[in-house]
């Protein structure tokens, strides 16, 4: 069998898979099909064929859940909105932010000036919560939404894709184990039911670390012992939705000092978001969606979700203080059992990450956010990372 390579003066066309269709594996195919456009070479003998394997049914990881009020007309429905995963991102490095101009001038990113307080349960019953002022964010240091909802931007990475094909619903089975002799530097990879996806010279593998490790468990990786250095911790998501002209807890709907996001104290919730007044956002029905700590989340991992659900919304009428009339009408919840890395604060402060875990003799890569810092510009940097890695051989 051909040993296929990617250096210039090869004729075989490079067939890549990426396993995932999060931001990680969008951005990296992204990079690699602009990599590849770049080398006047390469041209010649063609541009790469890329398969991306999701399998879930949509692409990007940064969730949004909607529900559309029934009780309106078929003319004038309004939506609730939920972005359960990430909430906003930044771009702290020069080729990142370069790398989302072209979003921010068509208006699909935009900044979010958001109105920052820290909130904590009141002491008794008859007080409201302790809600200070902690920050307004502006464009010095920007984070950014994707409108009008967080999965947007995903989709627009994907429909902008070439030489790109994405399988929706697929999931790949753990890659196989080579025997040492192995000279075959094609990696042939399967569906869970044992159906053939294809030869590639290259696969790489963008999918939580605990994921991650379950799909290289018996393949000989190379870097098998580092995918468990990172630590995910789990998340849950409260998503309370209002029906329109509804009234609202007064915790939120404070006239004095109006806010946006909150830092929670004393509580097993962690950060508030007030999805409706999000940049081109107002045309939504009230709905707030809420983080719970990491560490409680992780305790709780594997409970009831009903319970956990009952718990959280409890934590949050105890800090919202809602009552019969400002009750929330939609009540949501979602467990991501990988949500968040974690990483000291001097090892965050230093940039002291993991980074894509690279086998050259088998030509496999482990990426993802994990990788890093566990946000969204980590995915890109990583994506950087692994395309630099692939045009160098």
């Amino acid at each position: 069998m051909t040993n296929h390579s990617l250096h210039p003066a090869d004729t075989a066309v490079p067939k890549i898979a990426i396993i995932g269709g999060g931001l990680t594996g969008l951005l990296t195919a992204t990079l690699l099909e602009r990599a590849f456009s770049q080398d006047q070479n390469q041209k010649k003998s063609g541009s790469p064929h890329i398969t991306i394997f999701e399998k879930s049914r949509s692409v990007g990881r940064l969730a949004t859940r909607y529900r559309t009020d029934s009780h309106t007309t078929s003319d004038n429905k309004q939506n609730w909105q939920w972005a359960f995963g990430a909430q906003f991102f930044t771009a702290k490095t020069a080729q990142f932010q370069q790398f989302i101009t072209p979003w921010l001038k068509t208006g699909l990113l935009q900044s979010w000036c958001a109105q920052v307080v820290t909130i904590a349960p009141a002491a008794s019953s008859e007080e409201l919560p302790d809600i200070q002022h902690k920050e307004q964010w502006n464009t010095v240091q920007p984070r950014y939404v994707s409108t009008p909802k967080m999965t947007a931007w995903g989709r627009a990475l994907a429909d902008e894709l070439t030489q790109t094909t994405i399988k929706f619903q697929t999931r790949v089975a753990p890659l196989p184990q080579y025997a040492p002799t192995q000279t075959d530097k094609t990696t042939e990879l399967f569906d869970e039911t044992g159906v053939s996806l294809g030869r590639f010279d290259w696969v790489i593998c963008t999918a939580p670390n605990g994921q991650a490790l379950e799909l290289m468990a018996d393949s000989e990786f190379a870097r098998q012992a580092d995918i468990l250095k990172p630590k995910m911790l789990a998340c849950y998501t409260l998503m309370l939705g209002w029906d329109a002209g509804q009234q609202l807890p007064e915790a939120i709907n404070s006239q004095k000092d109006p806010w946006d996001v909150a830092y929670v104290n004393d509580s097993p919730l962690d950060r508030i978001f007030v999805e409706h007044q999000k940049p081109a956002h107002d045309e939504l029905l009230p709905s707030v969606t809420i983080h719970a700590r990491n560490d409680w989340s992780q305790a709780h991992v594997d409970a009831d979700i009903e319970t956990v659900k009952t718990q959280l919304l409890q934590a949050a009428q105890q800090l919202l203080r809602w009552n019969t009339d400002s009750a929330p009408s939609q009540v949501d919840c979602h467990r991501w059992r990988y949500a968040a890395t974690d990483i000291d604060a001097q090892s965050k402060e230093n940039n002291d990450v993991l980074g894509i875990l690279i086998d050259q003799q088998h030509r496999w890569i482990v990426s993802g956010d994990w990788c890093g810092q566990g946000n969204i510009e980590s995915c890109f940097q990583m994506a950087q990372d692994t395309v630099k890695a692939i045009v160098s051989r």
